[in-house]
């Protein structure tokens, strides 16, 4: 391949070599070039390809806008490694790291606005989607966990359920959710990958904006896309439940693909967005209100060229779609409440001002009765020129329409009962109304509260039941032991020994590895293995140069330190010192009033000073504050990788074991013992000295065939275990 980095597009050219197993003459295309906006070639660094591509995006989030960064490619191409990072050294942060804390310094600098930031974290894993930030993540199986579904409301607006909005006030928490999120994710080795993603990951930046006394809000988001690479199973070979997962990681991709042909193309009315989650999850990214950018990753090797040029010609695809990005500002509902309430009143105090009466929404009973007698006295009266005068009210008005309509409709009641008088008894019958309904809400929260009491009881005398039904099944593994044969009962101690030890074996479960989880303390065994596993793990020696740069980073913060507190206190003194000087100069005017106050040479030279000491202290704090940044860093890094390595412990353990369960127990002779299985030897522990003691006791009369699956104590074998 060839890069042509000239104006205005650089361009990529990939030749392919001619095969001679397609015979001398065939007619396949050798050479493509494909032109992007920017290539990188595999010496670029992680601060350029964030210059480059995700500080303008982040710059368009800030100012309003939705902004979208996807990383697309086969799998083993770098996509993660380009948008979380690598974990080996500080300079190998990704764009979501370096986009979170270009963000976080830019809300710092910019106090006009008011900024409210949240983080999400999706796995898309196997066509259903997980919350990364879940904290159920460590102690449930996937399988149980809740799934984020998808919710679309009357505007065709997403929603996504079960998926949770942390709050992040700052770098270090913000960062803090990113590394839990990358934790919990799916990662398997493949051939094609050590650590190769099987999911799709979808980390999510939400700002809130608003100006101090406004009643417009913005609202933007960022996503952070890290897509699952493809694979061709019959190149990799993969089976089982590896190739159950790159099913749906080729099917989903094969999605996206139709999202992005339908949308290429200018007279197609349907866009396919519901076939997958993922599609669904970025439709504004796609074609929507948001401005998107795709990062294509190449494997630049002979096996994987018809691969890469697939990439090539998916980001020309994606290169024709059209997006329409529009500020997101929204009117705050809650001002606008209040700035109309405070209409109504400034309106009202104008019309009382004018009119000189205070006017309230509802008509006193005075003025009802009025309006009673006015409507009376105008219905009796037989001139034709004759009107209702009632003033320019609308209230009146409207209440003398309703009184008409009332007589018209009943013209029987209407001369014996008036309005007002329906109008008083209405009121009344709402206030028992009211009071009804507000006995029957007491009553119904009287009834909830003995509702749960009554669960609550249920629920002790189910878990005390399931209790007695423990002790009582222990009770008969106990009876169903075998009975004592006539050896055993000519050594009752050697026999209670014996018992002793099946008993504990059976009752106590064996723990392949103790975990955080369930607050189970590791051996002394566990320990010295995990230990020795630890100095053979392939990320010890990352751990340790990670230890040396912290302790390094350490140091110098802590050099730094002293050095600020020598810059200010070097400071405060230089302000002593103008302080005595203005009191001393003070002194000598009032002493001599007729002298006038002249320039004072040494004050000033201890204000240029005083200043060449504040640029020094801004200079080493801000050098300070990058090794905090720095150090933090560091140490999320090293707690990943110990996590990590006690995962892999993990694993490494309860493989172990199986291995011991599967091999049989058996004696060769009274001397020799086999290997002691880690569940005997967890079960040893409860045994006393005495049993032992005892049990090294045999019995002249014992028959060969007893002697031999006799346990031992004597032989050397058991006393070093």
């Amino acid at each position: 391949y060839s890069v042509d980095n000239e104006e205005p597009l650089p361009s990529l050219e990939i030749t392919v070599p001619r095969d001679l197993a397609d015979g001398f003459i065939n007619n396949k295309r050798e050479s493509y070039k494909f032109k992007f906006q920017k290539i990188f070639d595999q010496e670029a660094k992680q601060d350029a390809i964030f210059d480059s591509i995700a500080k303008p995006v982040a710059e368009c989030v800030l100012a309003g806008y939705n902004g979208t960064i996807f990383a697309y490619g086969q799998t083993g191409s770098g996509k993660t490694f380009t948008i979380t990072g690598g974990a080996e050294r500080y300079s190998d942060r990704g764009i979501i790291p370096r986009t979170l804390s270009y963000i976080f310094d830019q809300l710092q600098k910019d106090s006009s606005k008011v900024y409210t930031t949240h983080v999400s974290y999706l796995e898309i894993y196997n066509e259903c989607g997980y919350d990364l930030l879940d904290p159920r993540h460590e102690t449930s199986k996937m399988e149980d966990l809740p799934k984020v579904t998808i919710m679309e409301d009357s505007d065709q607006n997403i929603h996504l359920k079960n998926l949770s909005l942390q709050q992040a006030t700052n770098e270090e928490e913000a960062l803090n959710l990113l590394f839990l999120g990358d934790t919990n994710r799916m990662i398997a080795e493949t051939p094609m990958n050590q650590a190769s993603s099987r999911s799709h990951c979808i980390f999510t930046i939400h700002i809130t904006s608003k100006e101090p006394g406004s009643a417009t809000i913005r609202r933007s988001k960022l996503h952070l896309v890290d897509l699952a690479g493809s694979e061709r199973v019959a190149k990799t070979g993969i089976g089982g439940h590896l190739l159950t997962e790159a099913k749906y990681i080729n099917l989903s991709l094969h999605y996206l693909e139709q999202v992005i042909i339908a949308l290429a193309e200018k007279n197609r009315s349907h866009i396919p967005y519901r076939n997958s989650m993922m599609t669904s999850v970025l439709r504004d990214s796609l074609g929507g209100n948001c401005m998107t950018t795709m990062i294509a990753m190449l494997a630049m090797d002979k096996r994987n060229i018809d691969e890469s040029i697939s990439t090539c010609r998916f980001a020309q695809r994606v290169a024709l779609i059209k997006n329409e990005a529009v500020l997101n500002e929204e009117i705050d509902p809650r001002l606008m409440i209040i700035q109309l309430k405070k209409e109504i009143q400034d309106l009202k105090d104008e019309l009382a001002l004018v009119t000189g009466k205070q006017r309230k929404s509802e008509l006193s009973q005075e003025e009802l009765l009025q309006l009673d007698e006015l409507i009376e006295t105008f219905l009796k009266d037989n001139d034709p020129d004759s009107s209702l005068d009632v003033g320019a009210d609308m209230r009146k008005i409207k209440y003398c329409f309703v009184h008409m309509k009332q007589i018209i409709n009943h013209p029987m009641t209407s001369g014996k009962k008036l309005l007002s008088e329906d109008i008083s008894e209405e009121k009344n019958s709402n206030e028992e109304l009211e009071k009804l309904k507000g006995l029957l809400q007491q009553r119904d929260n009287e009834i909830n509260i003995l509702v749960t009491m009554l669960k609550k009881e249920k629920k002790k005398a189910r878990d005390t039941l399931s209790q007695l039904n423990a002790t009582s099944a222990g009770s008969a593994v106990l009876e169903q032991s075998p009975s004592m044969s006539l050896e055993e009962s000519q050594s009752p101690s050697r026999c209670s020994s014996l018992k002793e030890a099946k008993v504990s074996s059976s009752s106590i479960p064996r723990l392949p590895f103790p975990s955080r989880a369930t607050g189970g303390k590791m051996s002394l065994g566990c320990q010295e293995a995990f230990e020795i596993f630890k100095q053979d793990h392939a990320d010890s020696i990352t751990i340790e140069d990670n230890k040396q740069l912290l302790k390094q980073r350490f140091d110098e913060a802590k050099c730094l330190g002293e050095k600020l507190n020598e810059v200010r206190n070097k400071i405060n003194h230089l302000k002593g010192k103008i302080i005595q000087r203005q009191i001393q100069r003070a002194a000598l005017a009032v002493l001599n009033p007729s002298e006038e106050l002249t320039f004072d040479p040494v004050e000033e030279n201890l204000r240029i000073q005083i200043e060449e000491e504040k640029k020094s202290y801004k200079t080493v704090y801000s050098r300070f504050k990058g090794l905090k940044v720095e150090i933090e860093h560091l140490q999320l890094l090293m707690e990943k990788v110990k996590m990590k390595v006690q995962k892999d412990f993990e694993v490494w353990w309860s493989e172990e074991a199986k291995k011991f369960q599967e091999k049989p127990e058996m004696v060769d002779s009274p001397n020799t013992v086999n290997p002691v299985y880690p569940q005997f030897i967890r079960s040893s522990q409860h045994l006393s000295p005495i049993s032992f003691s005892d049990t090294s006791r045999e019995s002249p009369n014992e028959d060969p065939p007893v002697k031999n699956n006799s346990v031992t104590s004597g032989s050397p074998a058991l006393k070093t275990r």
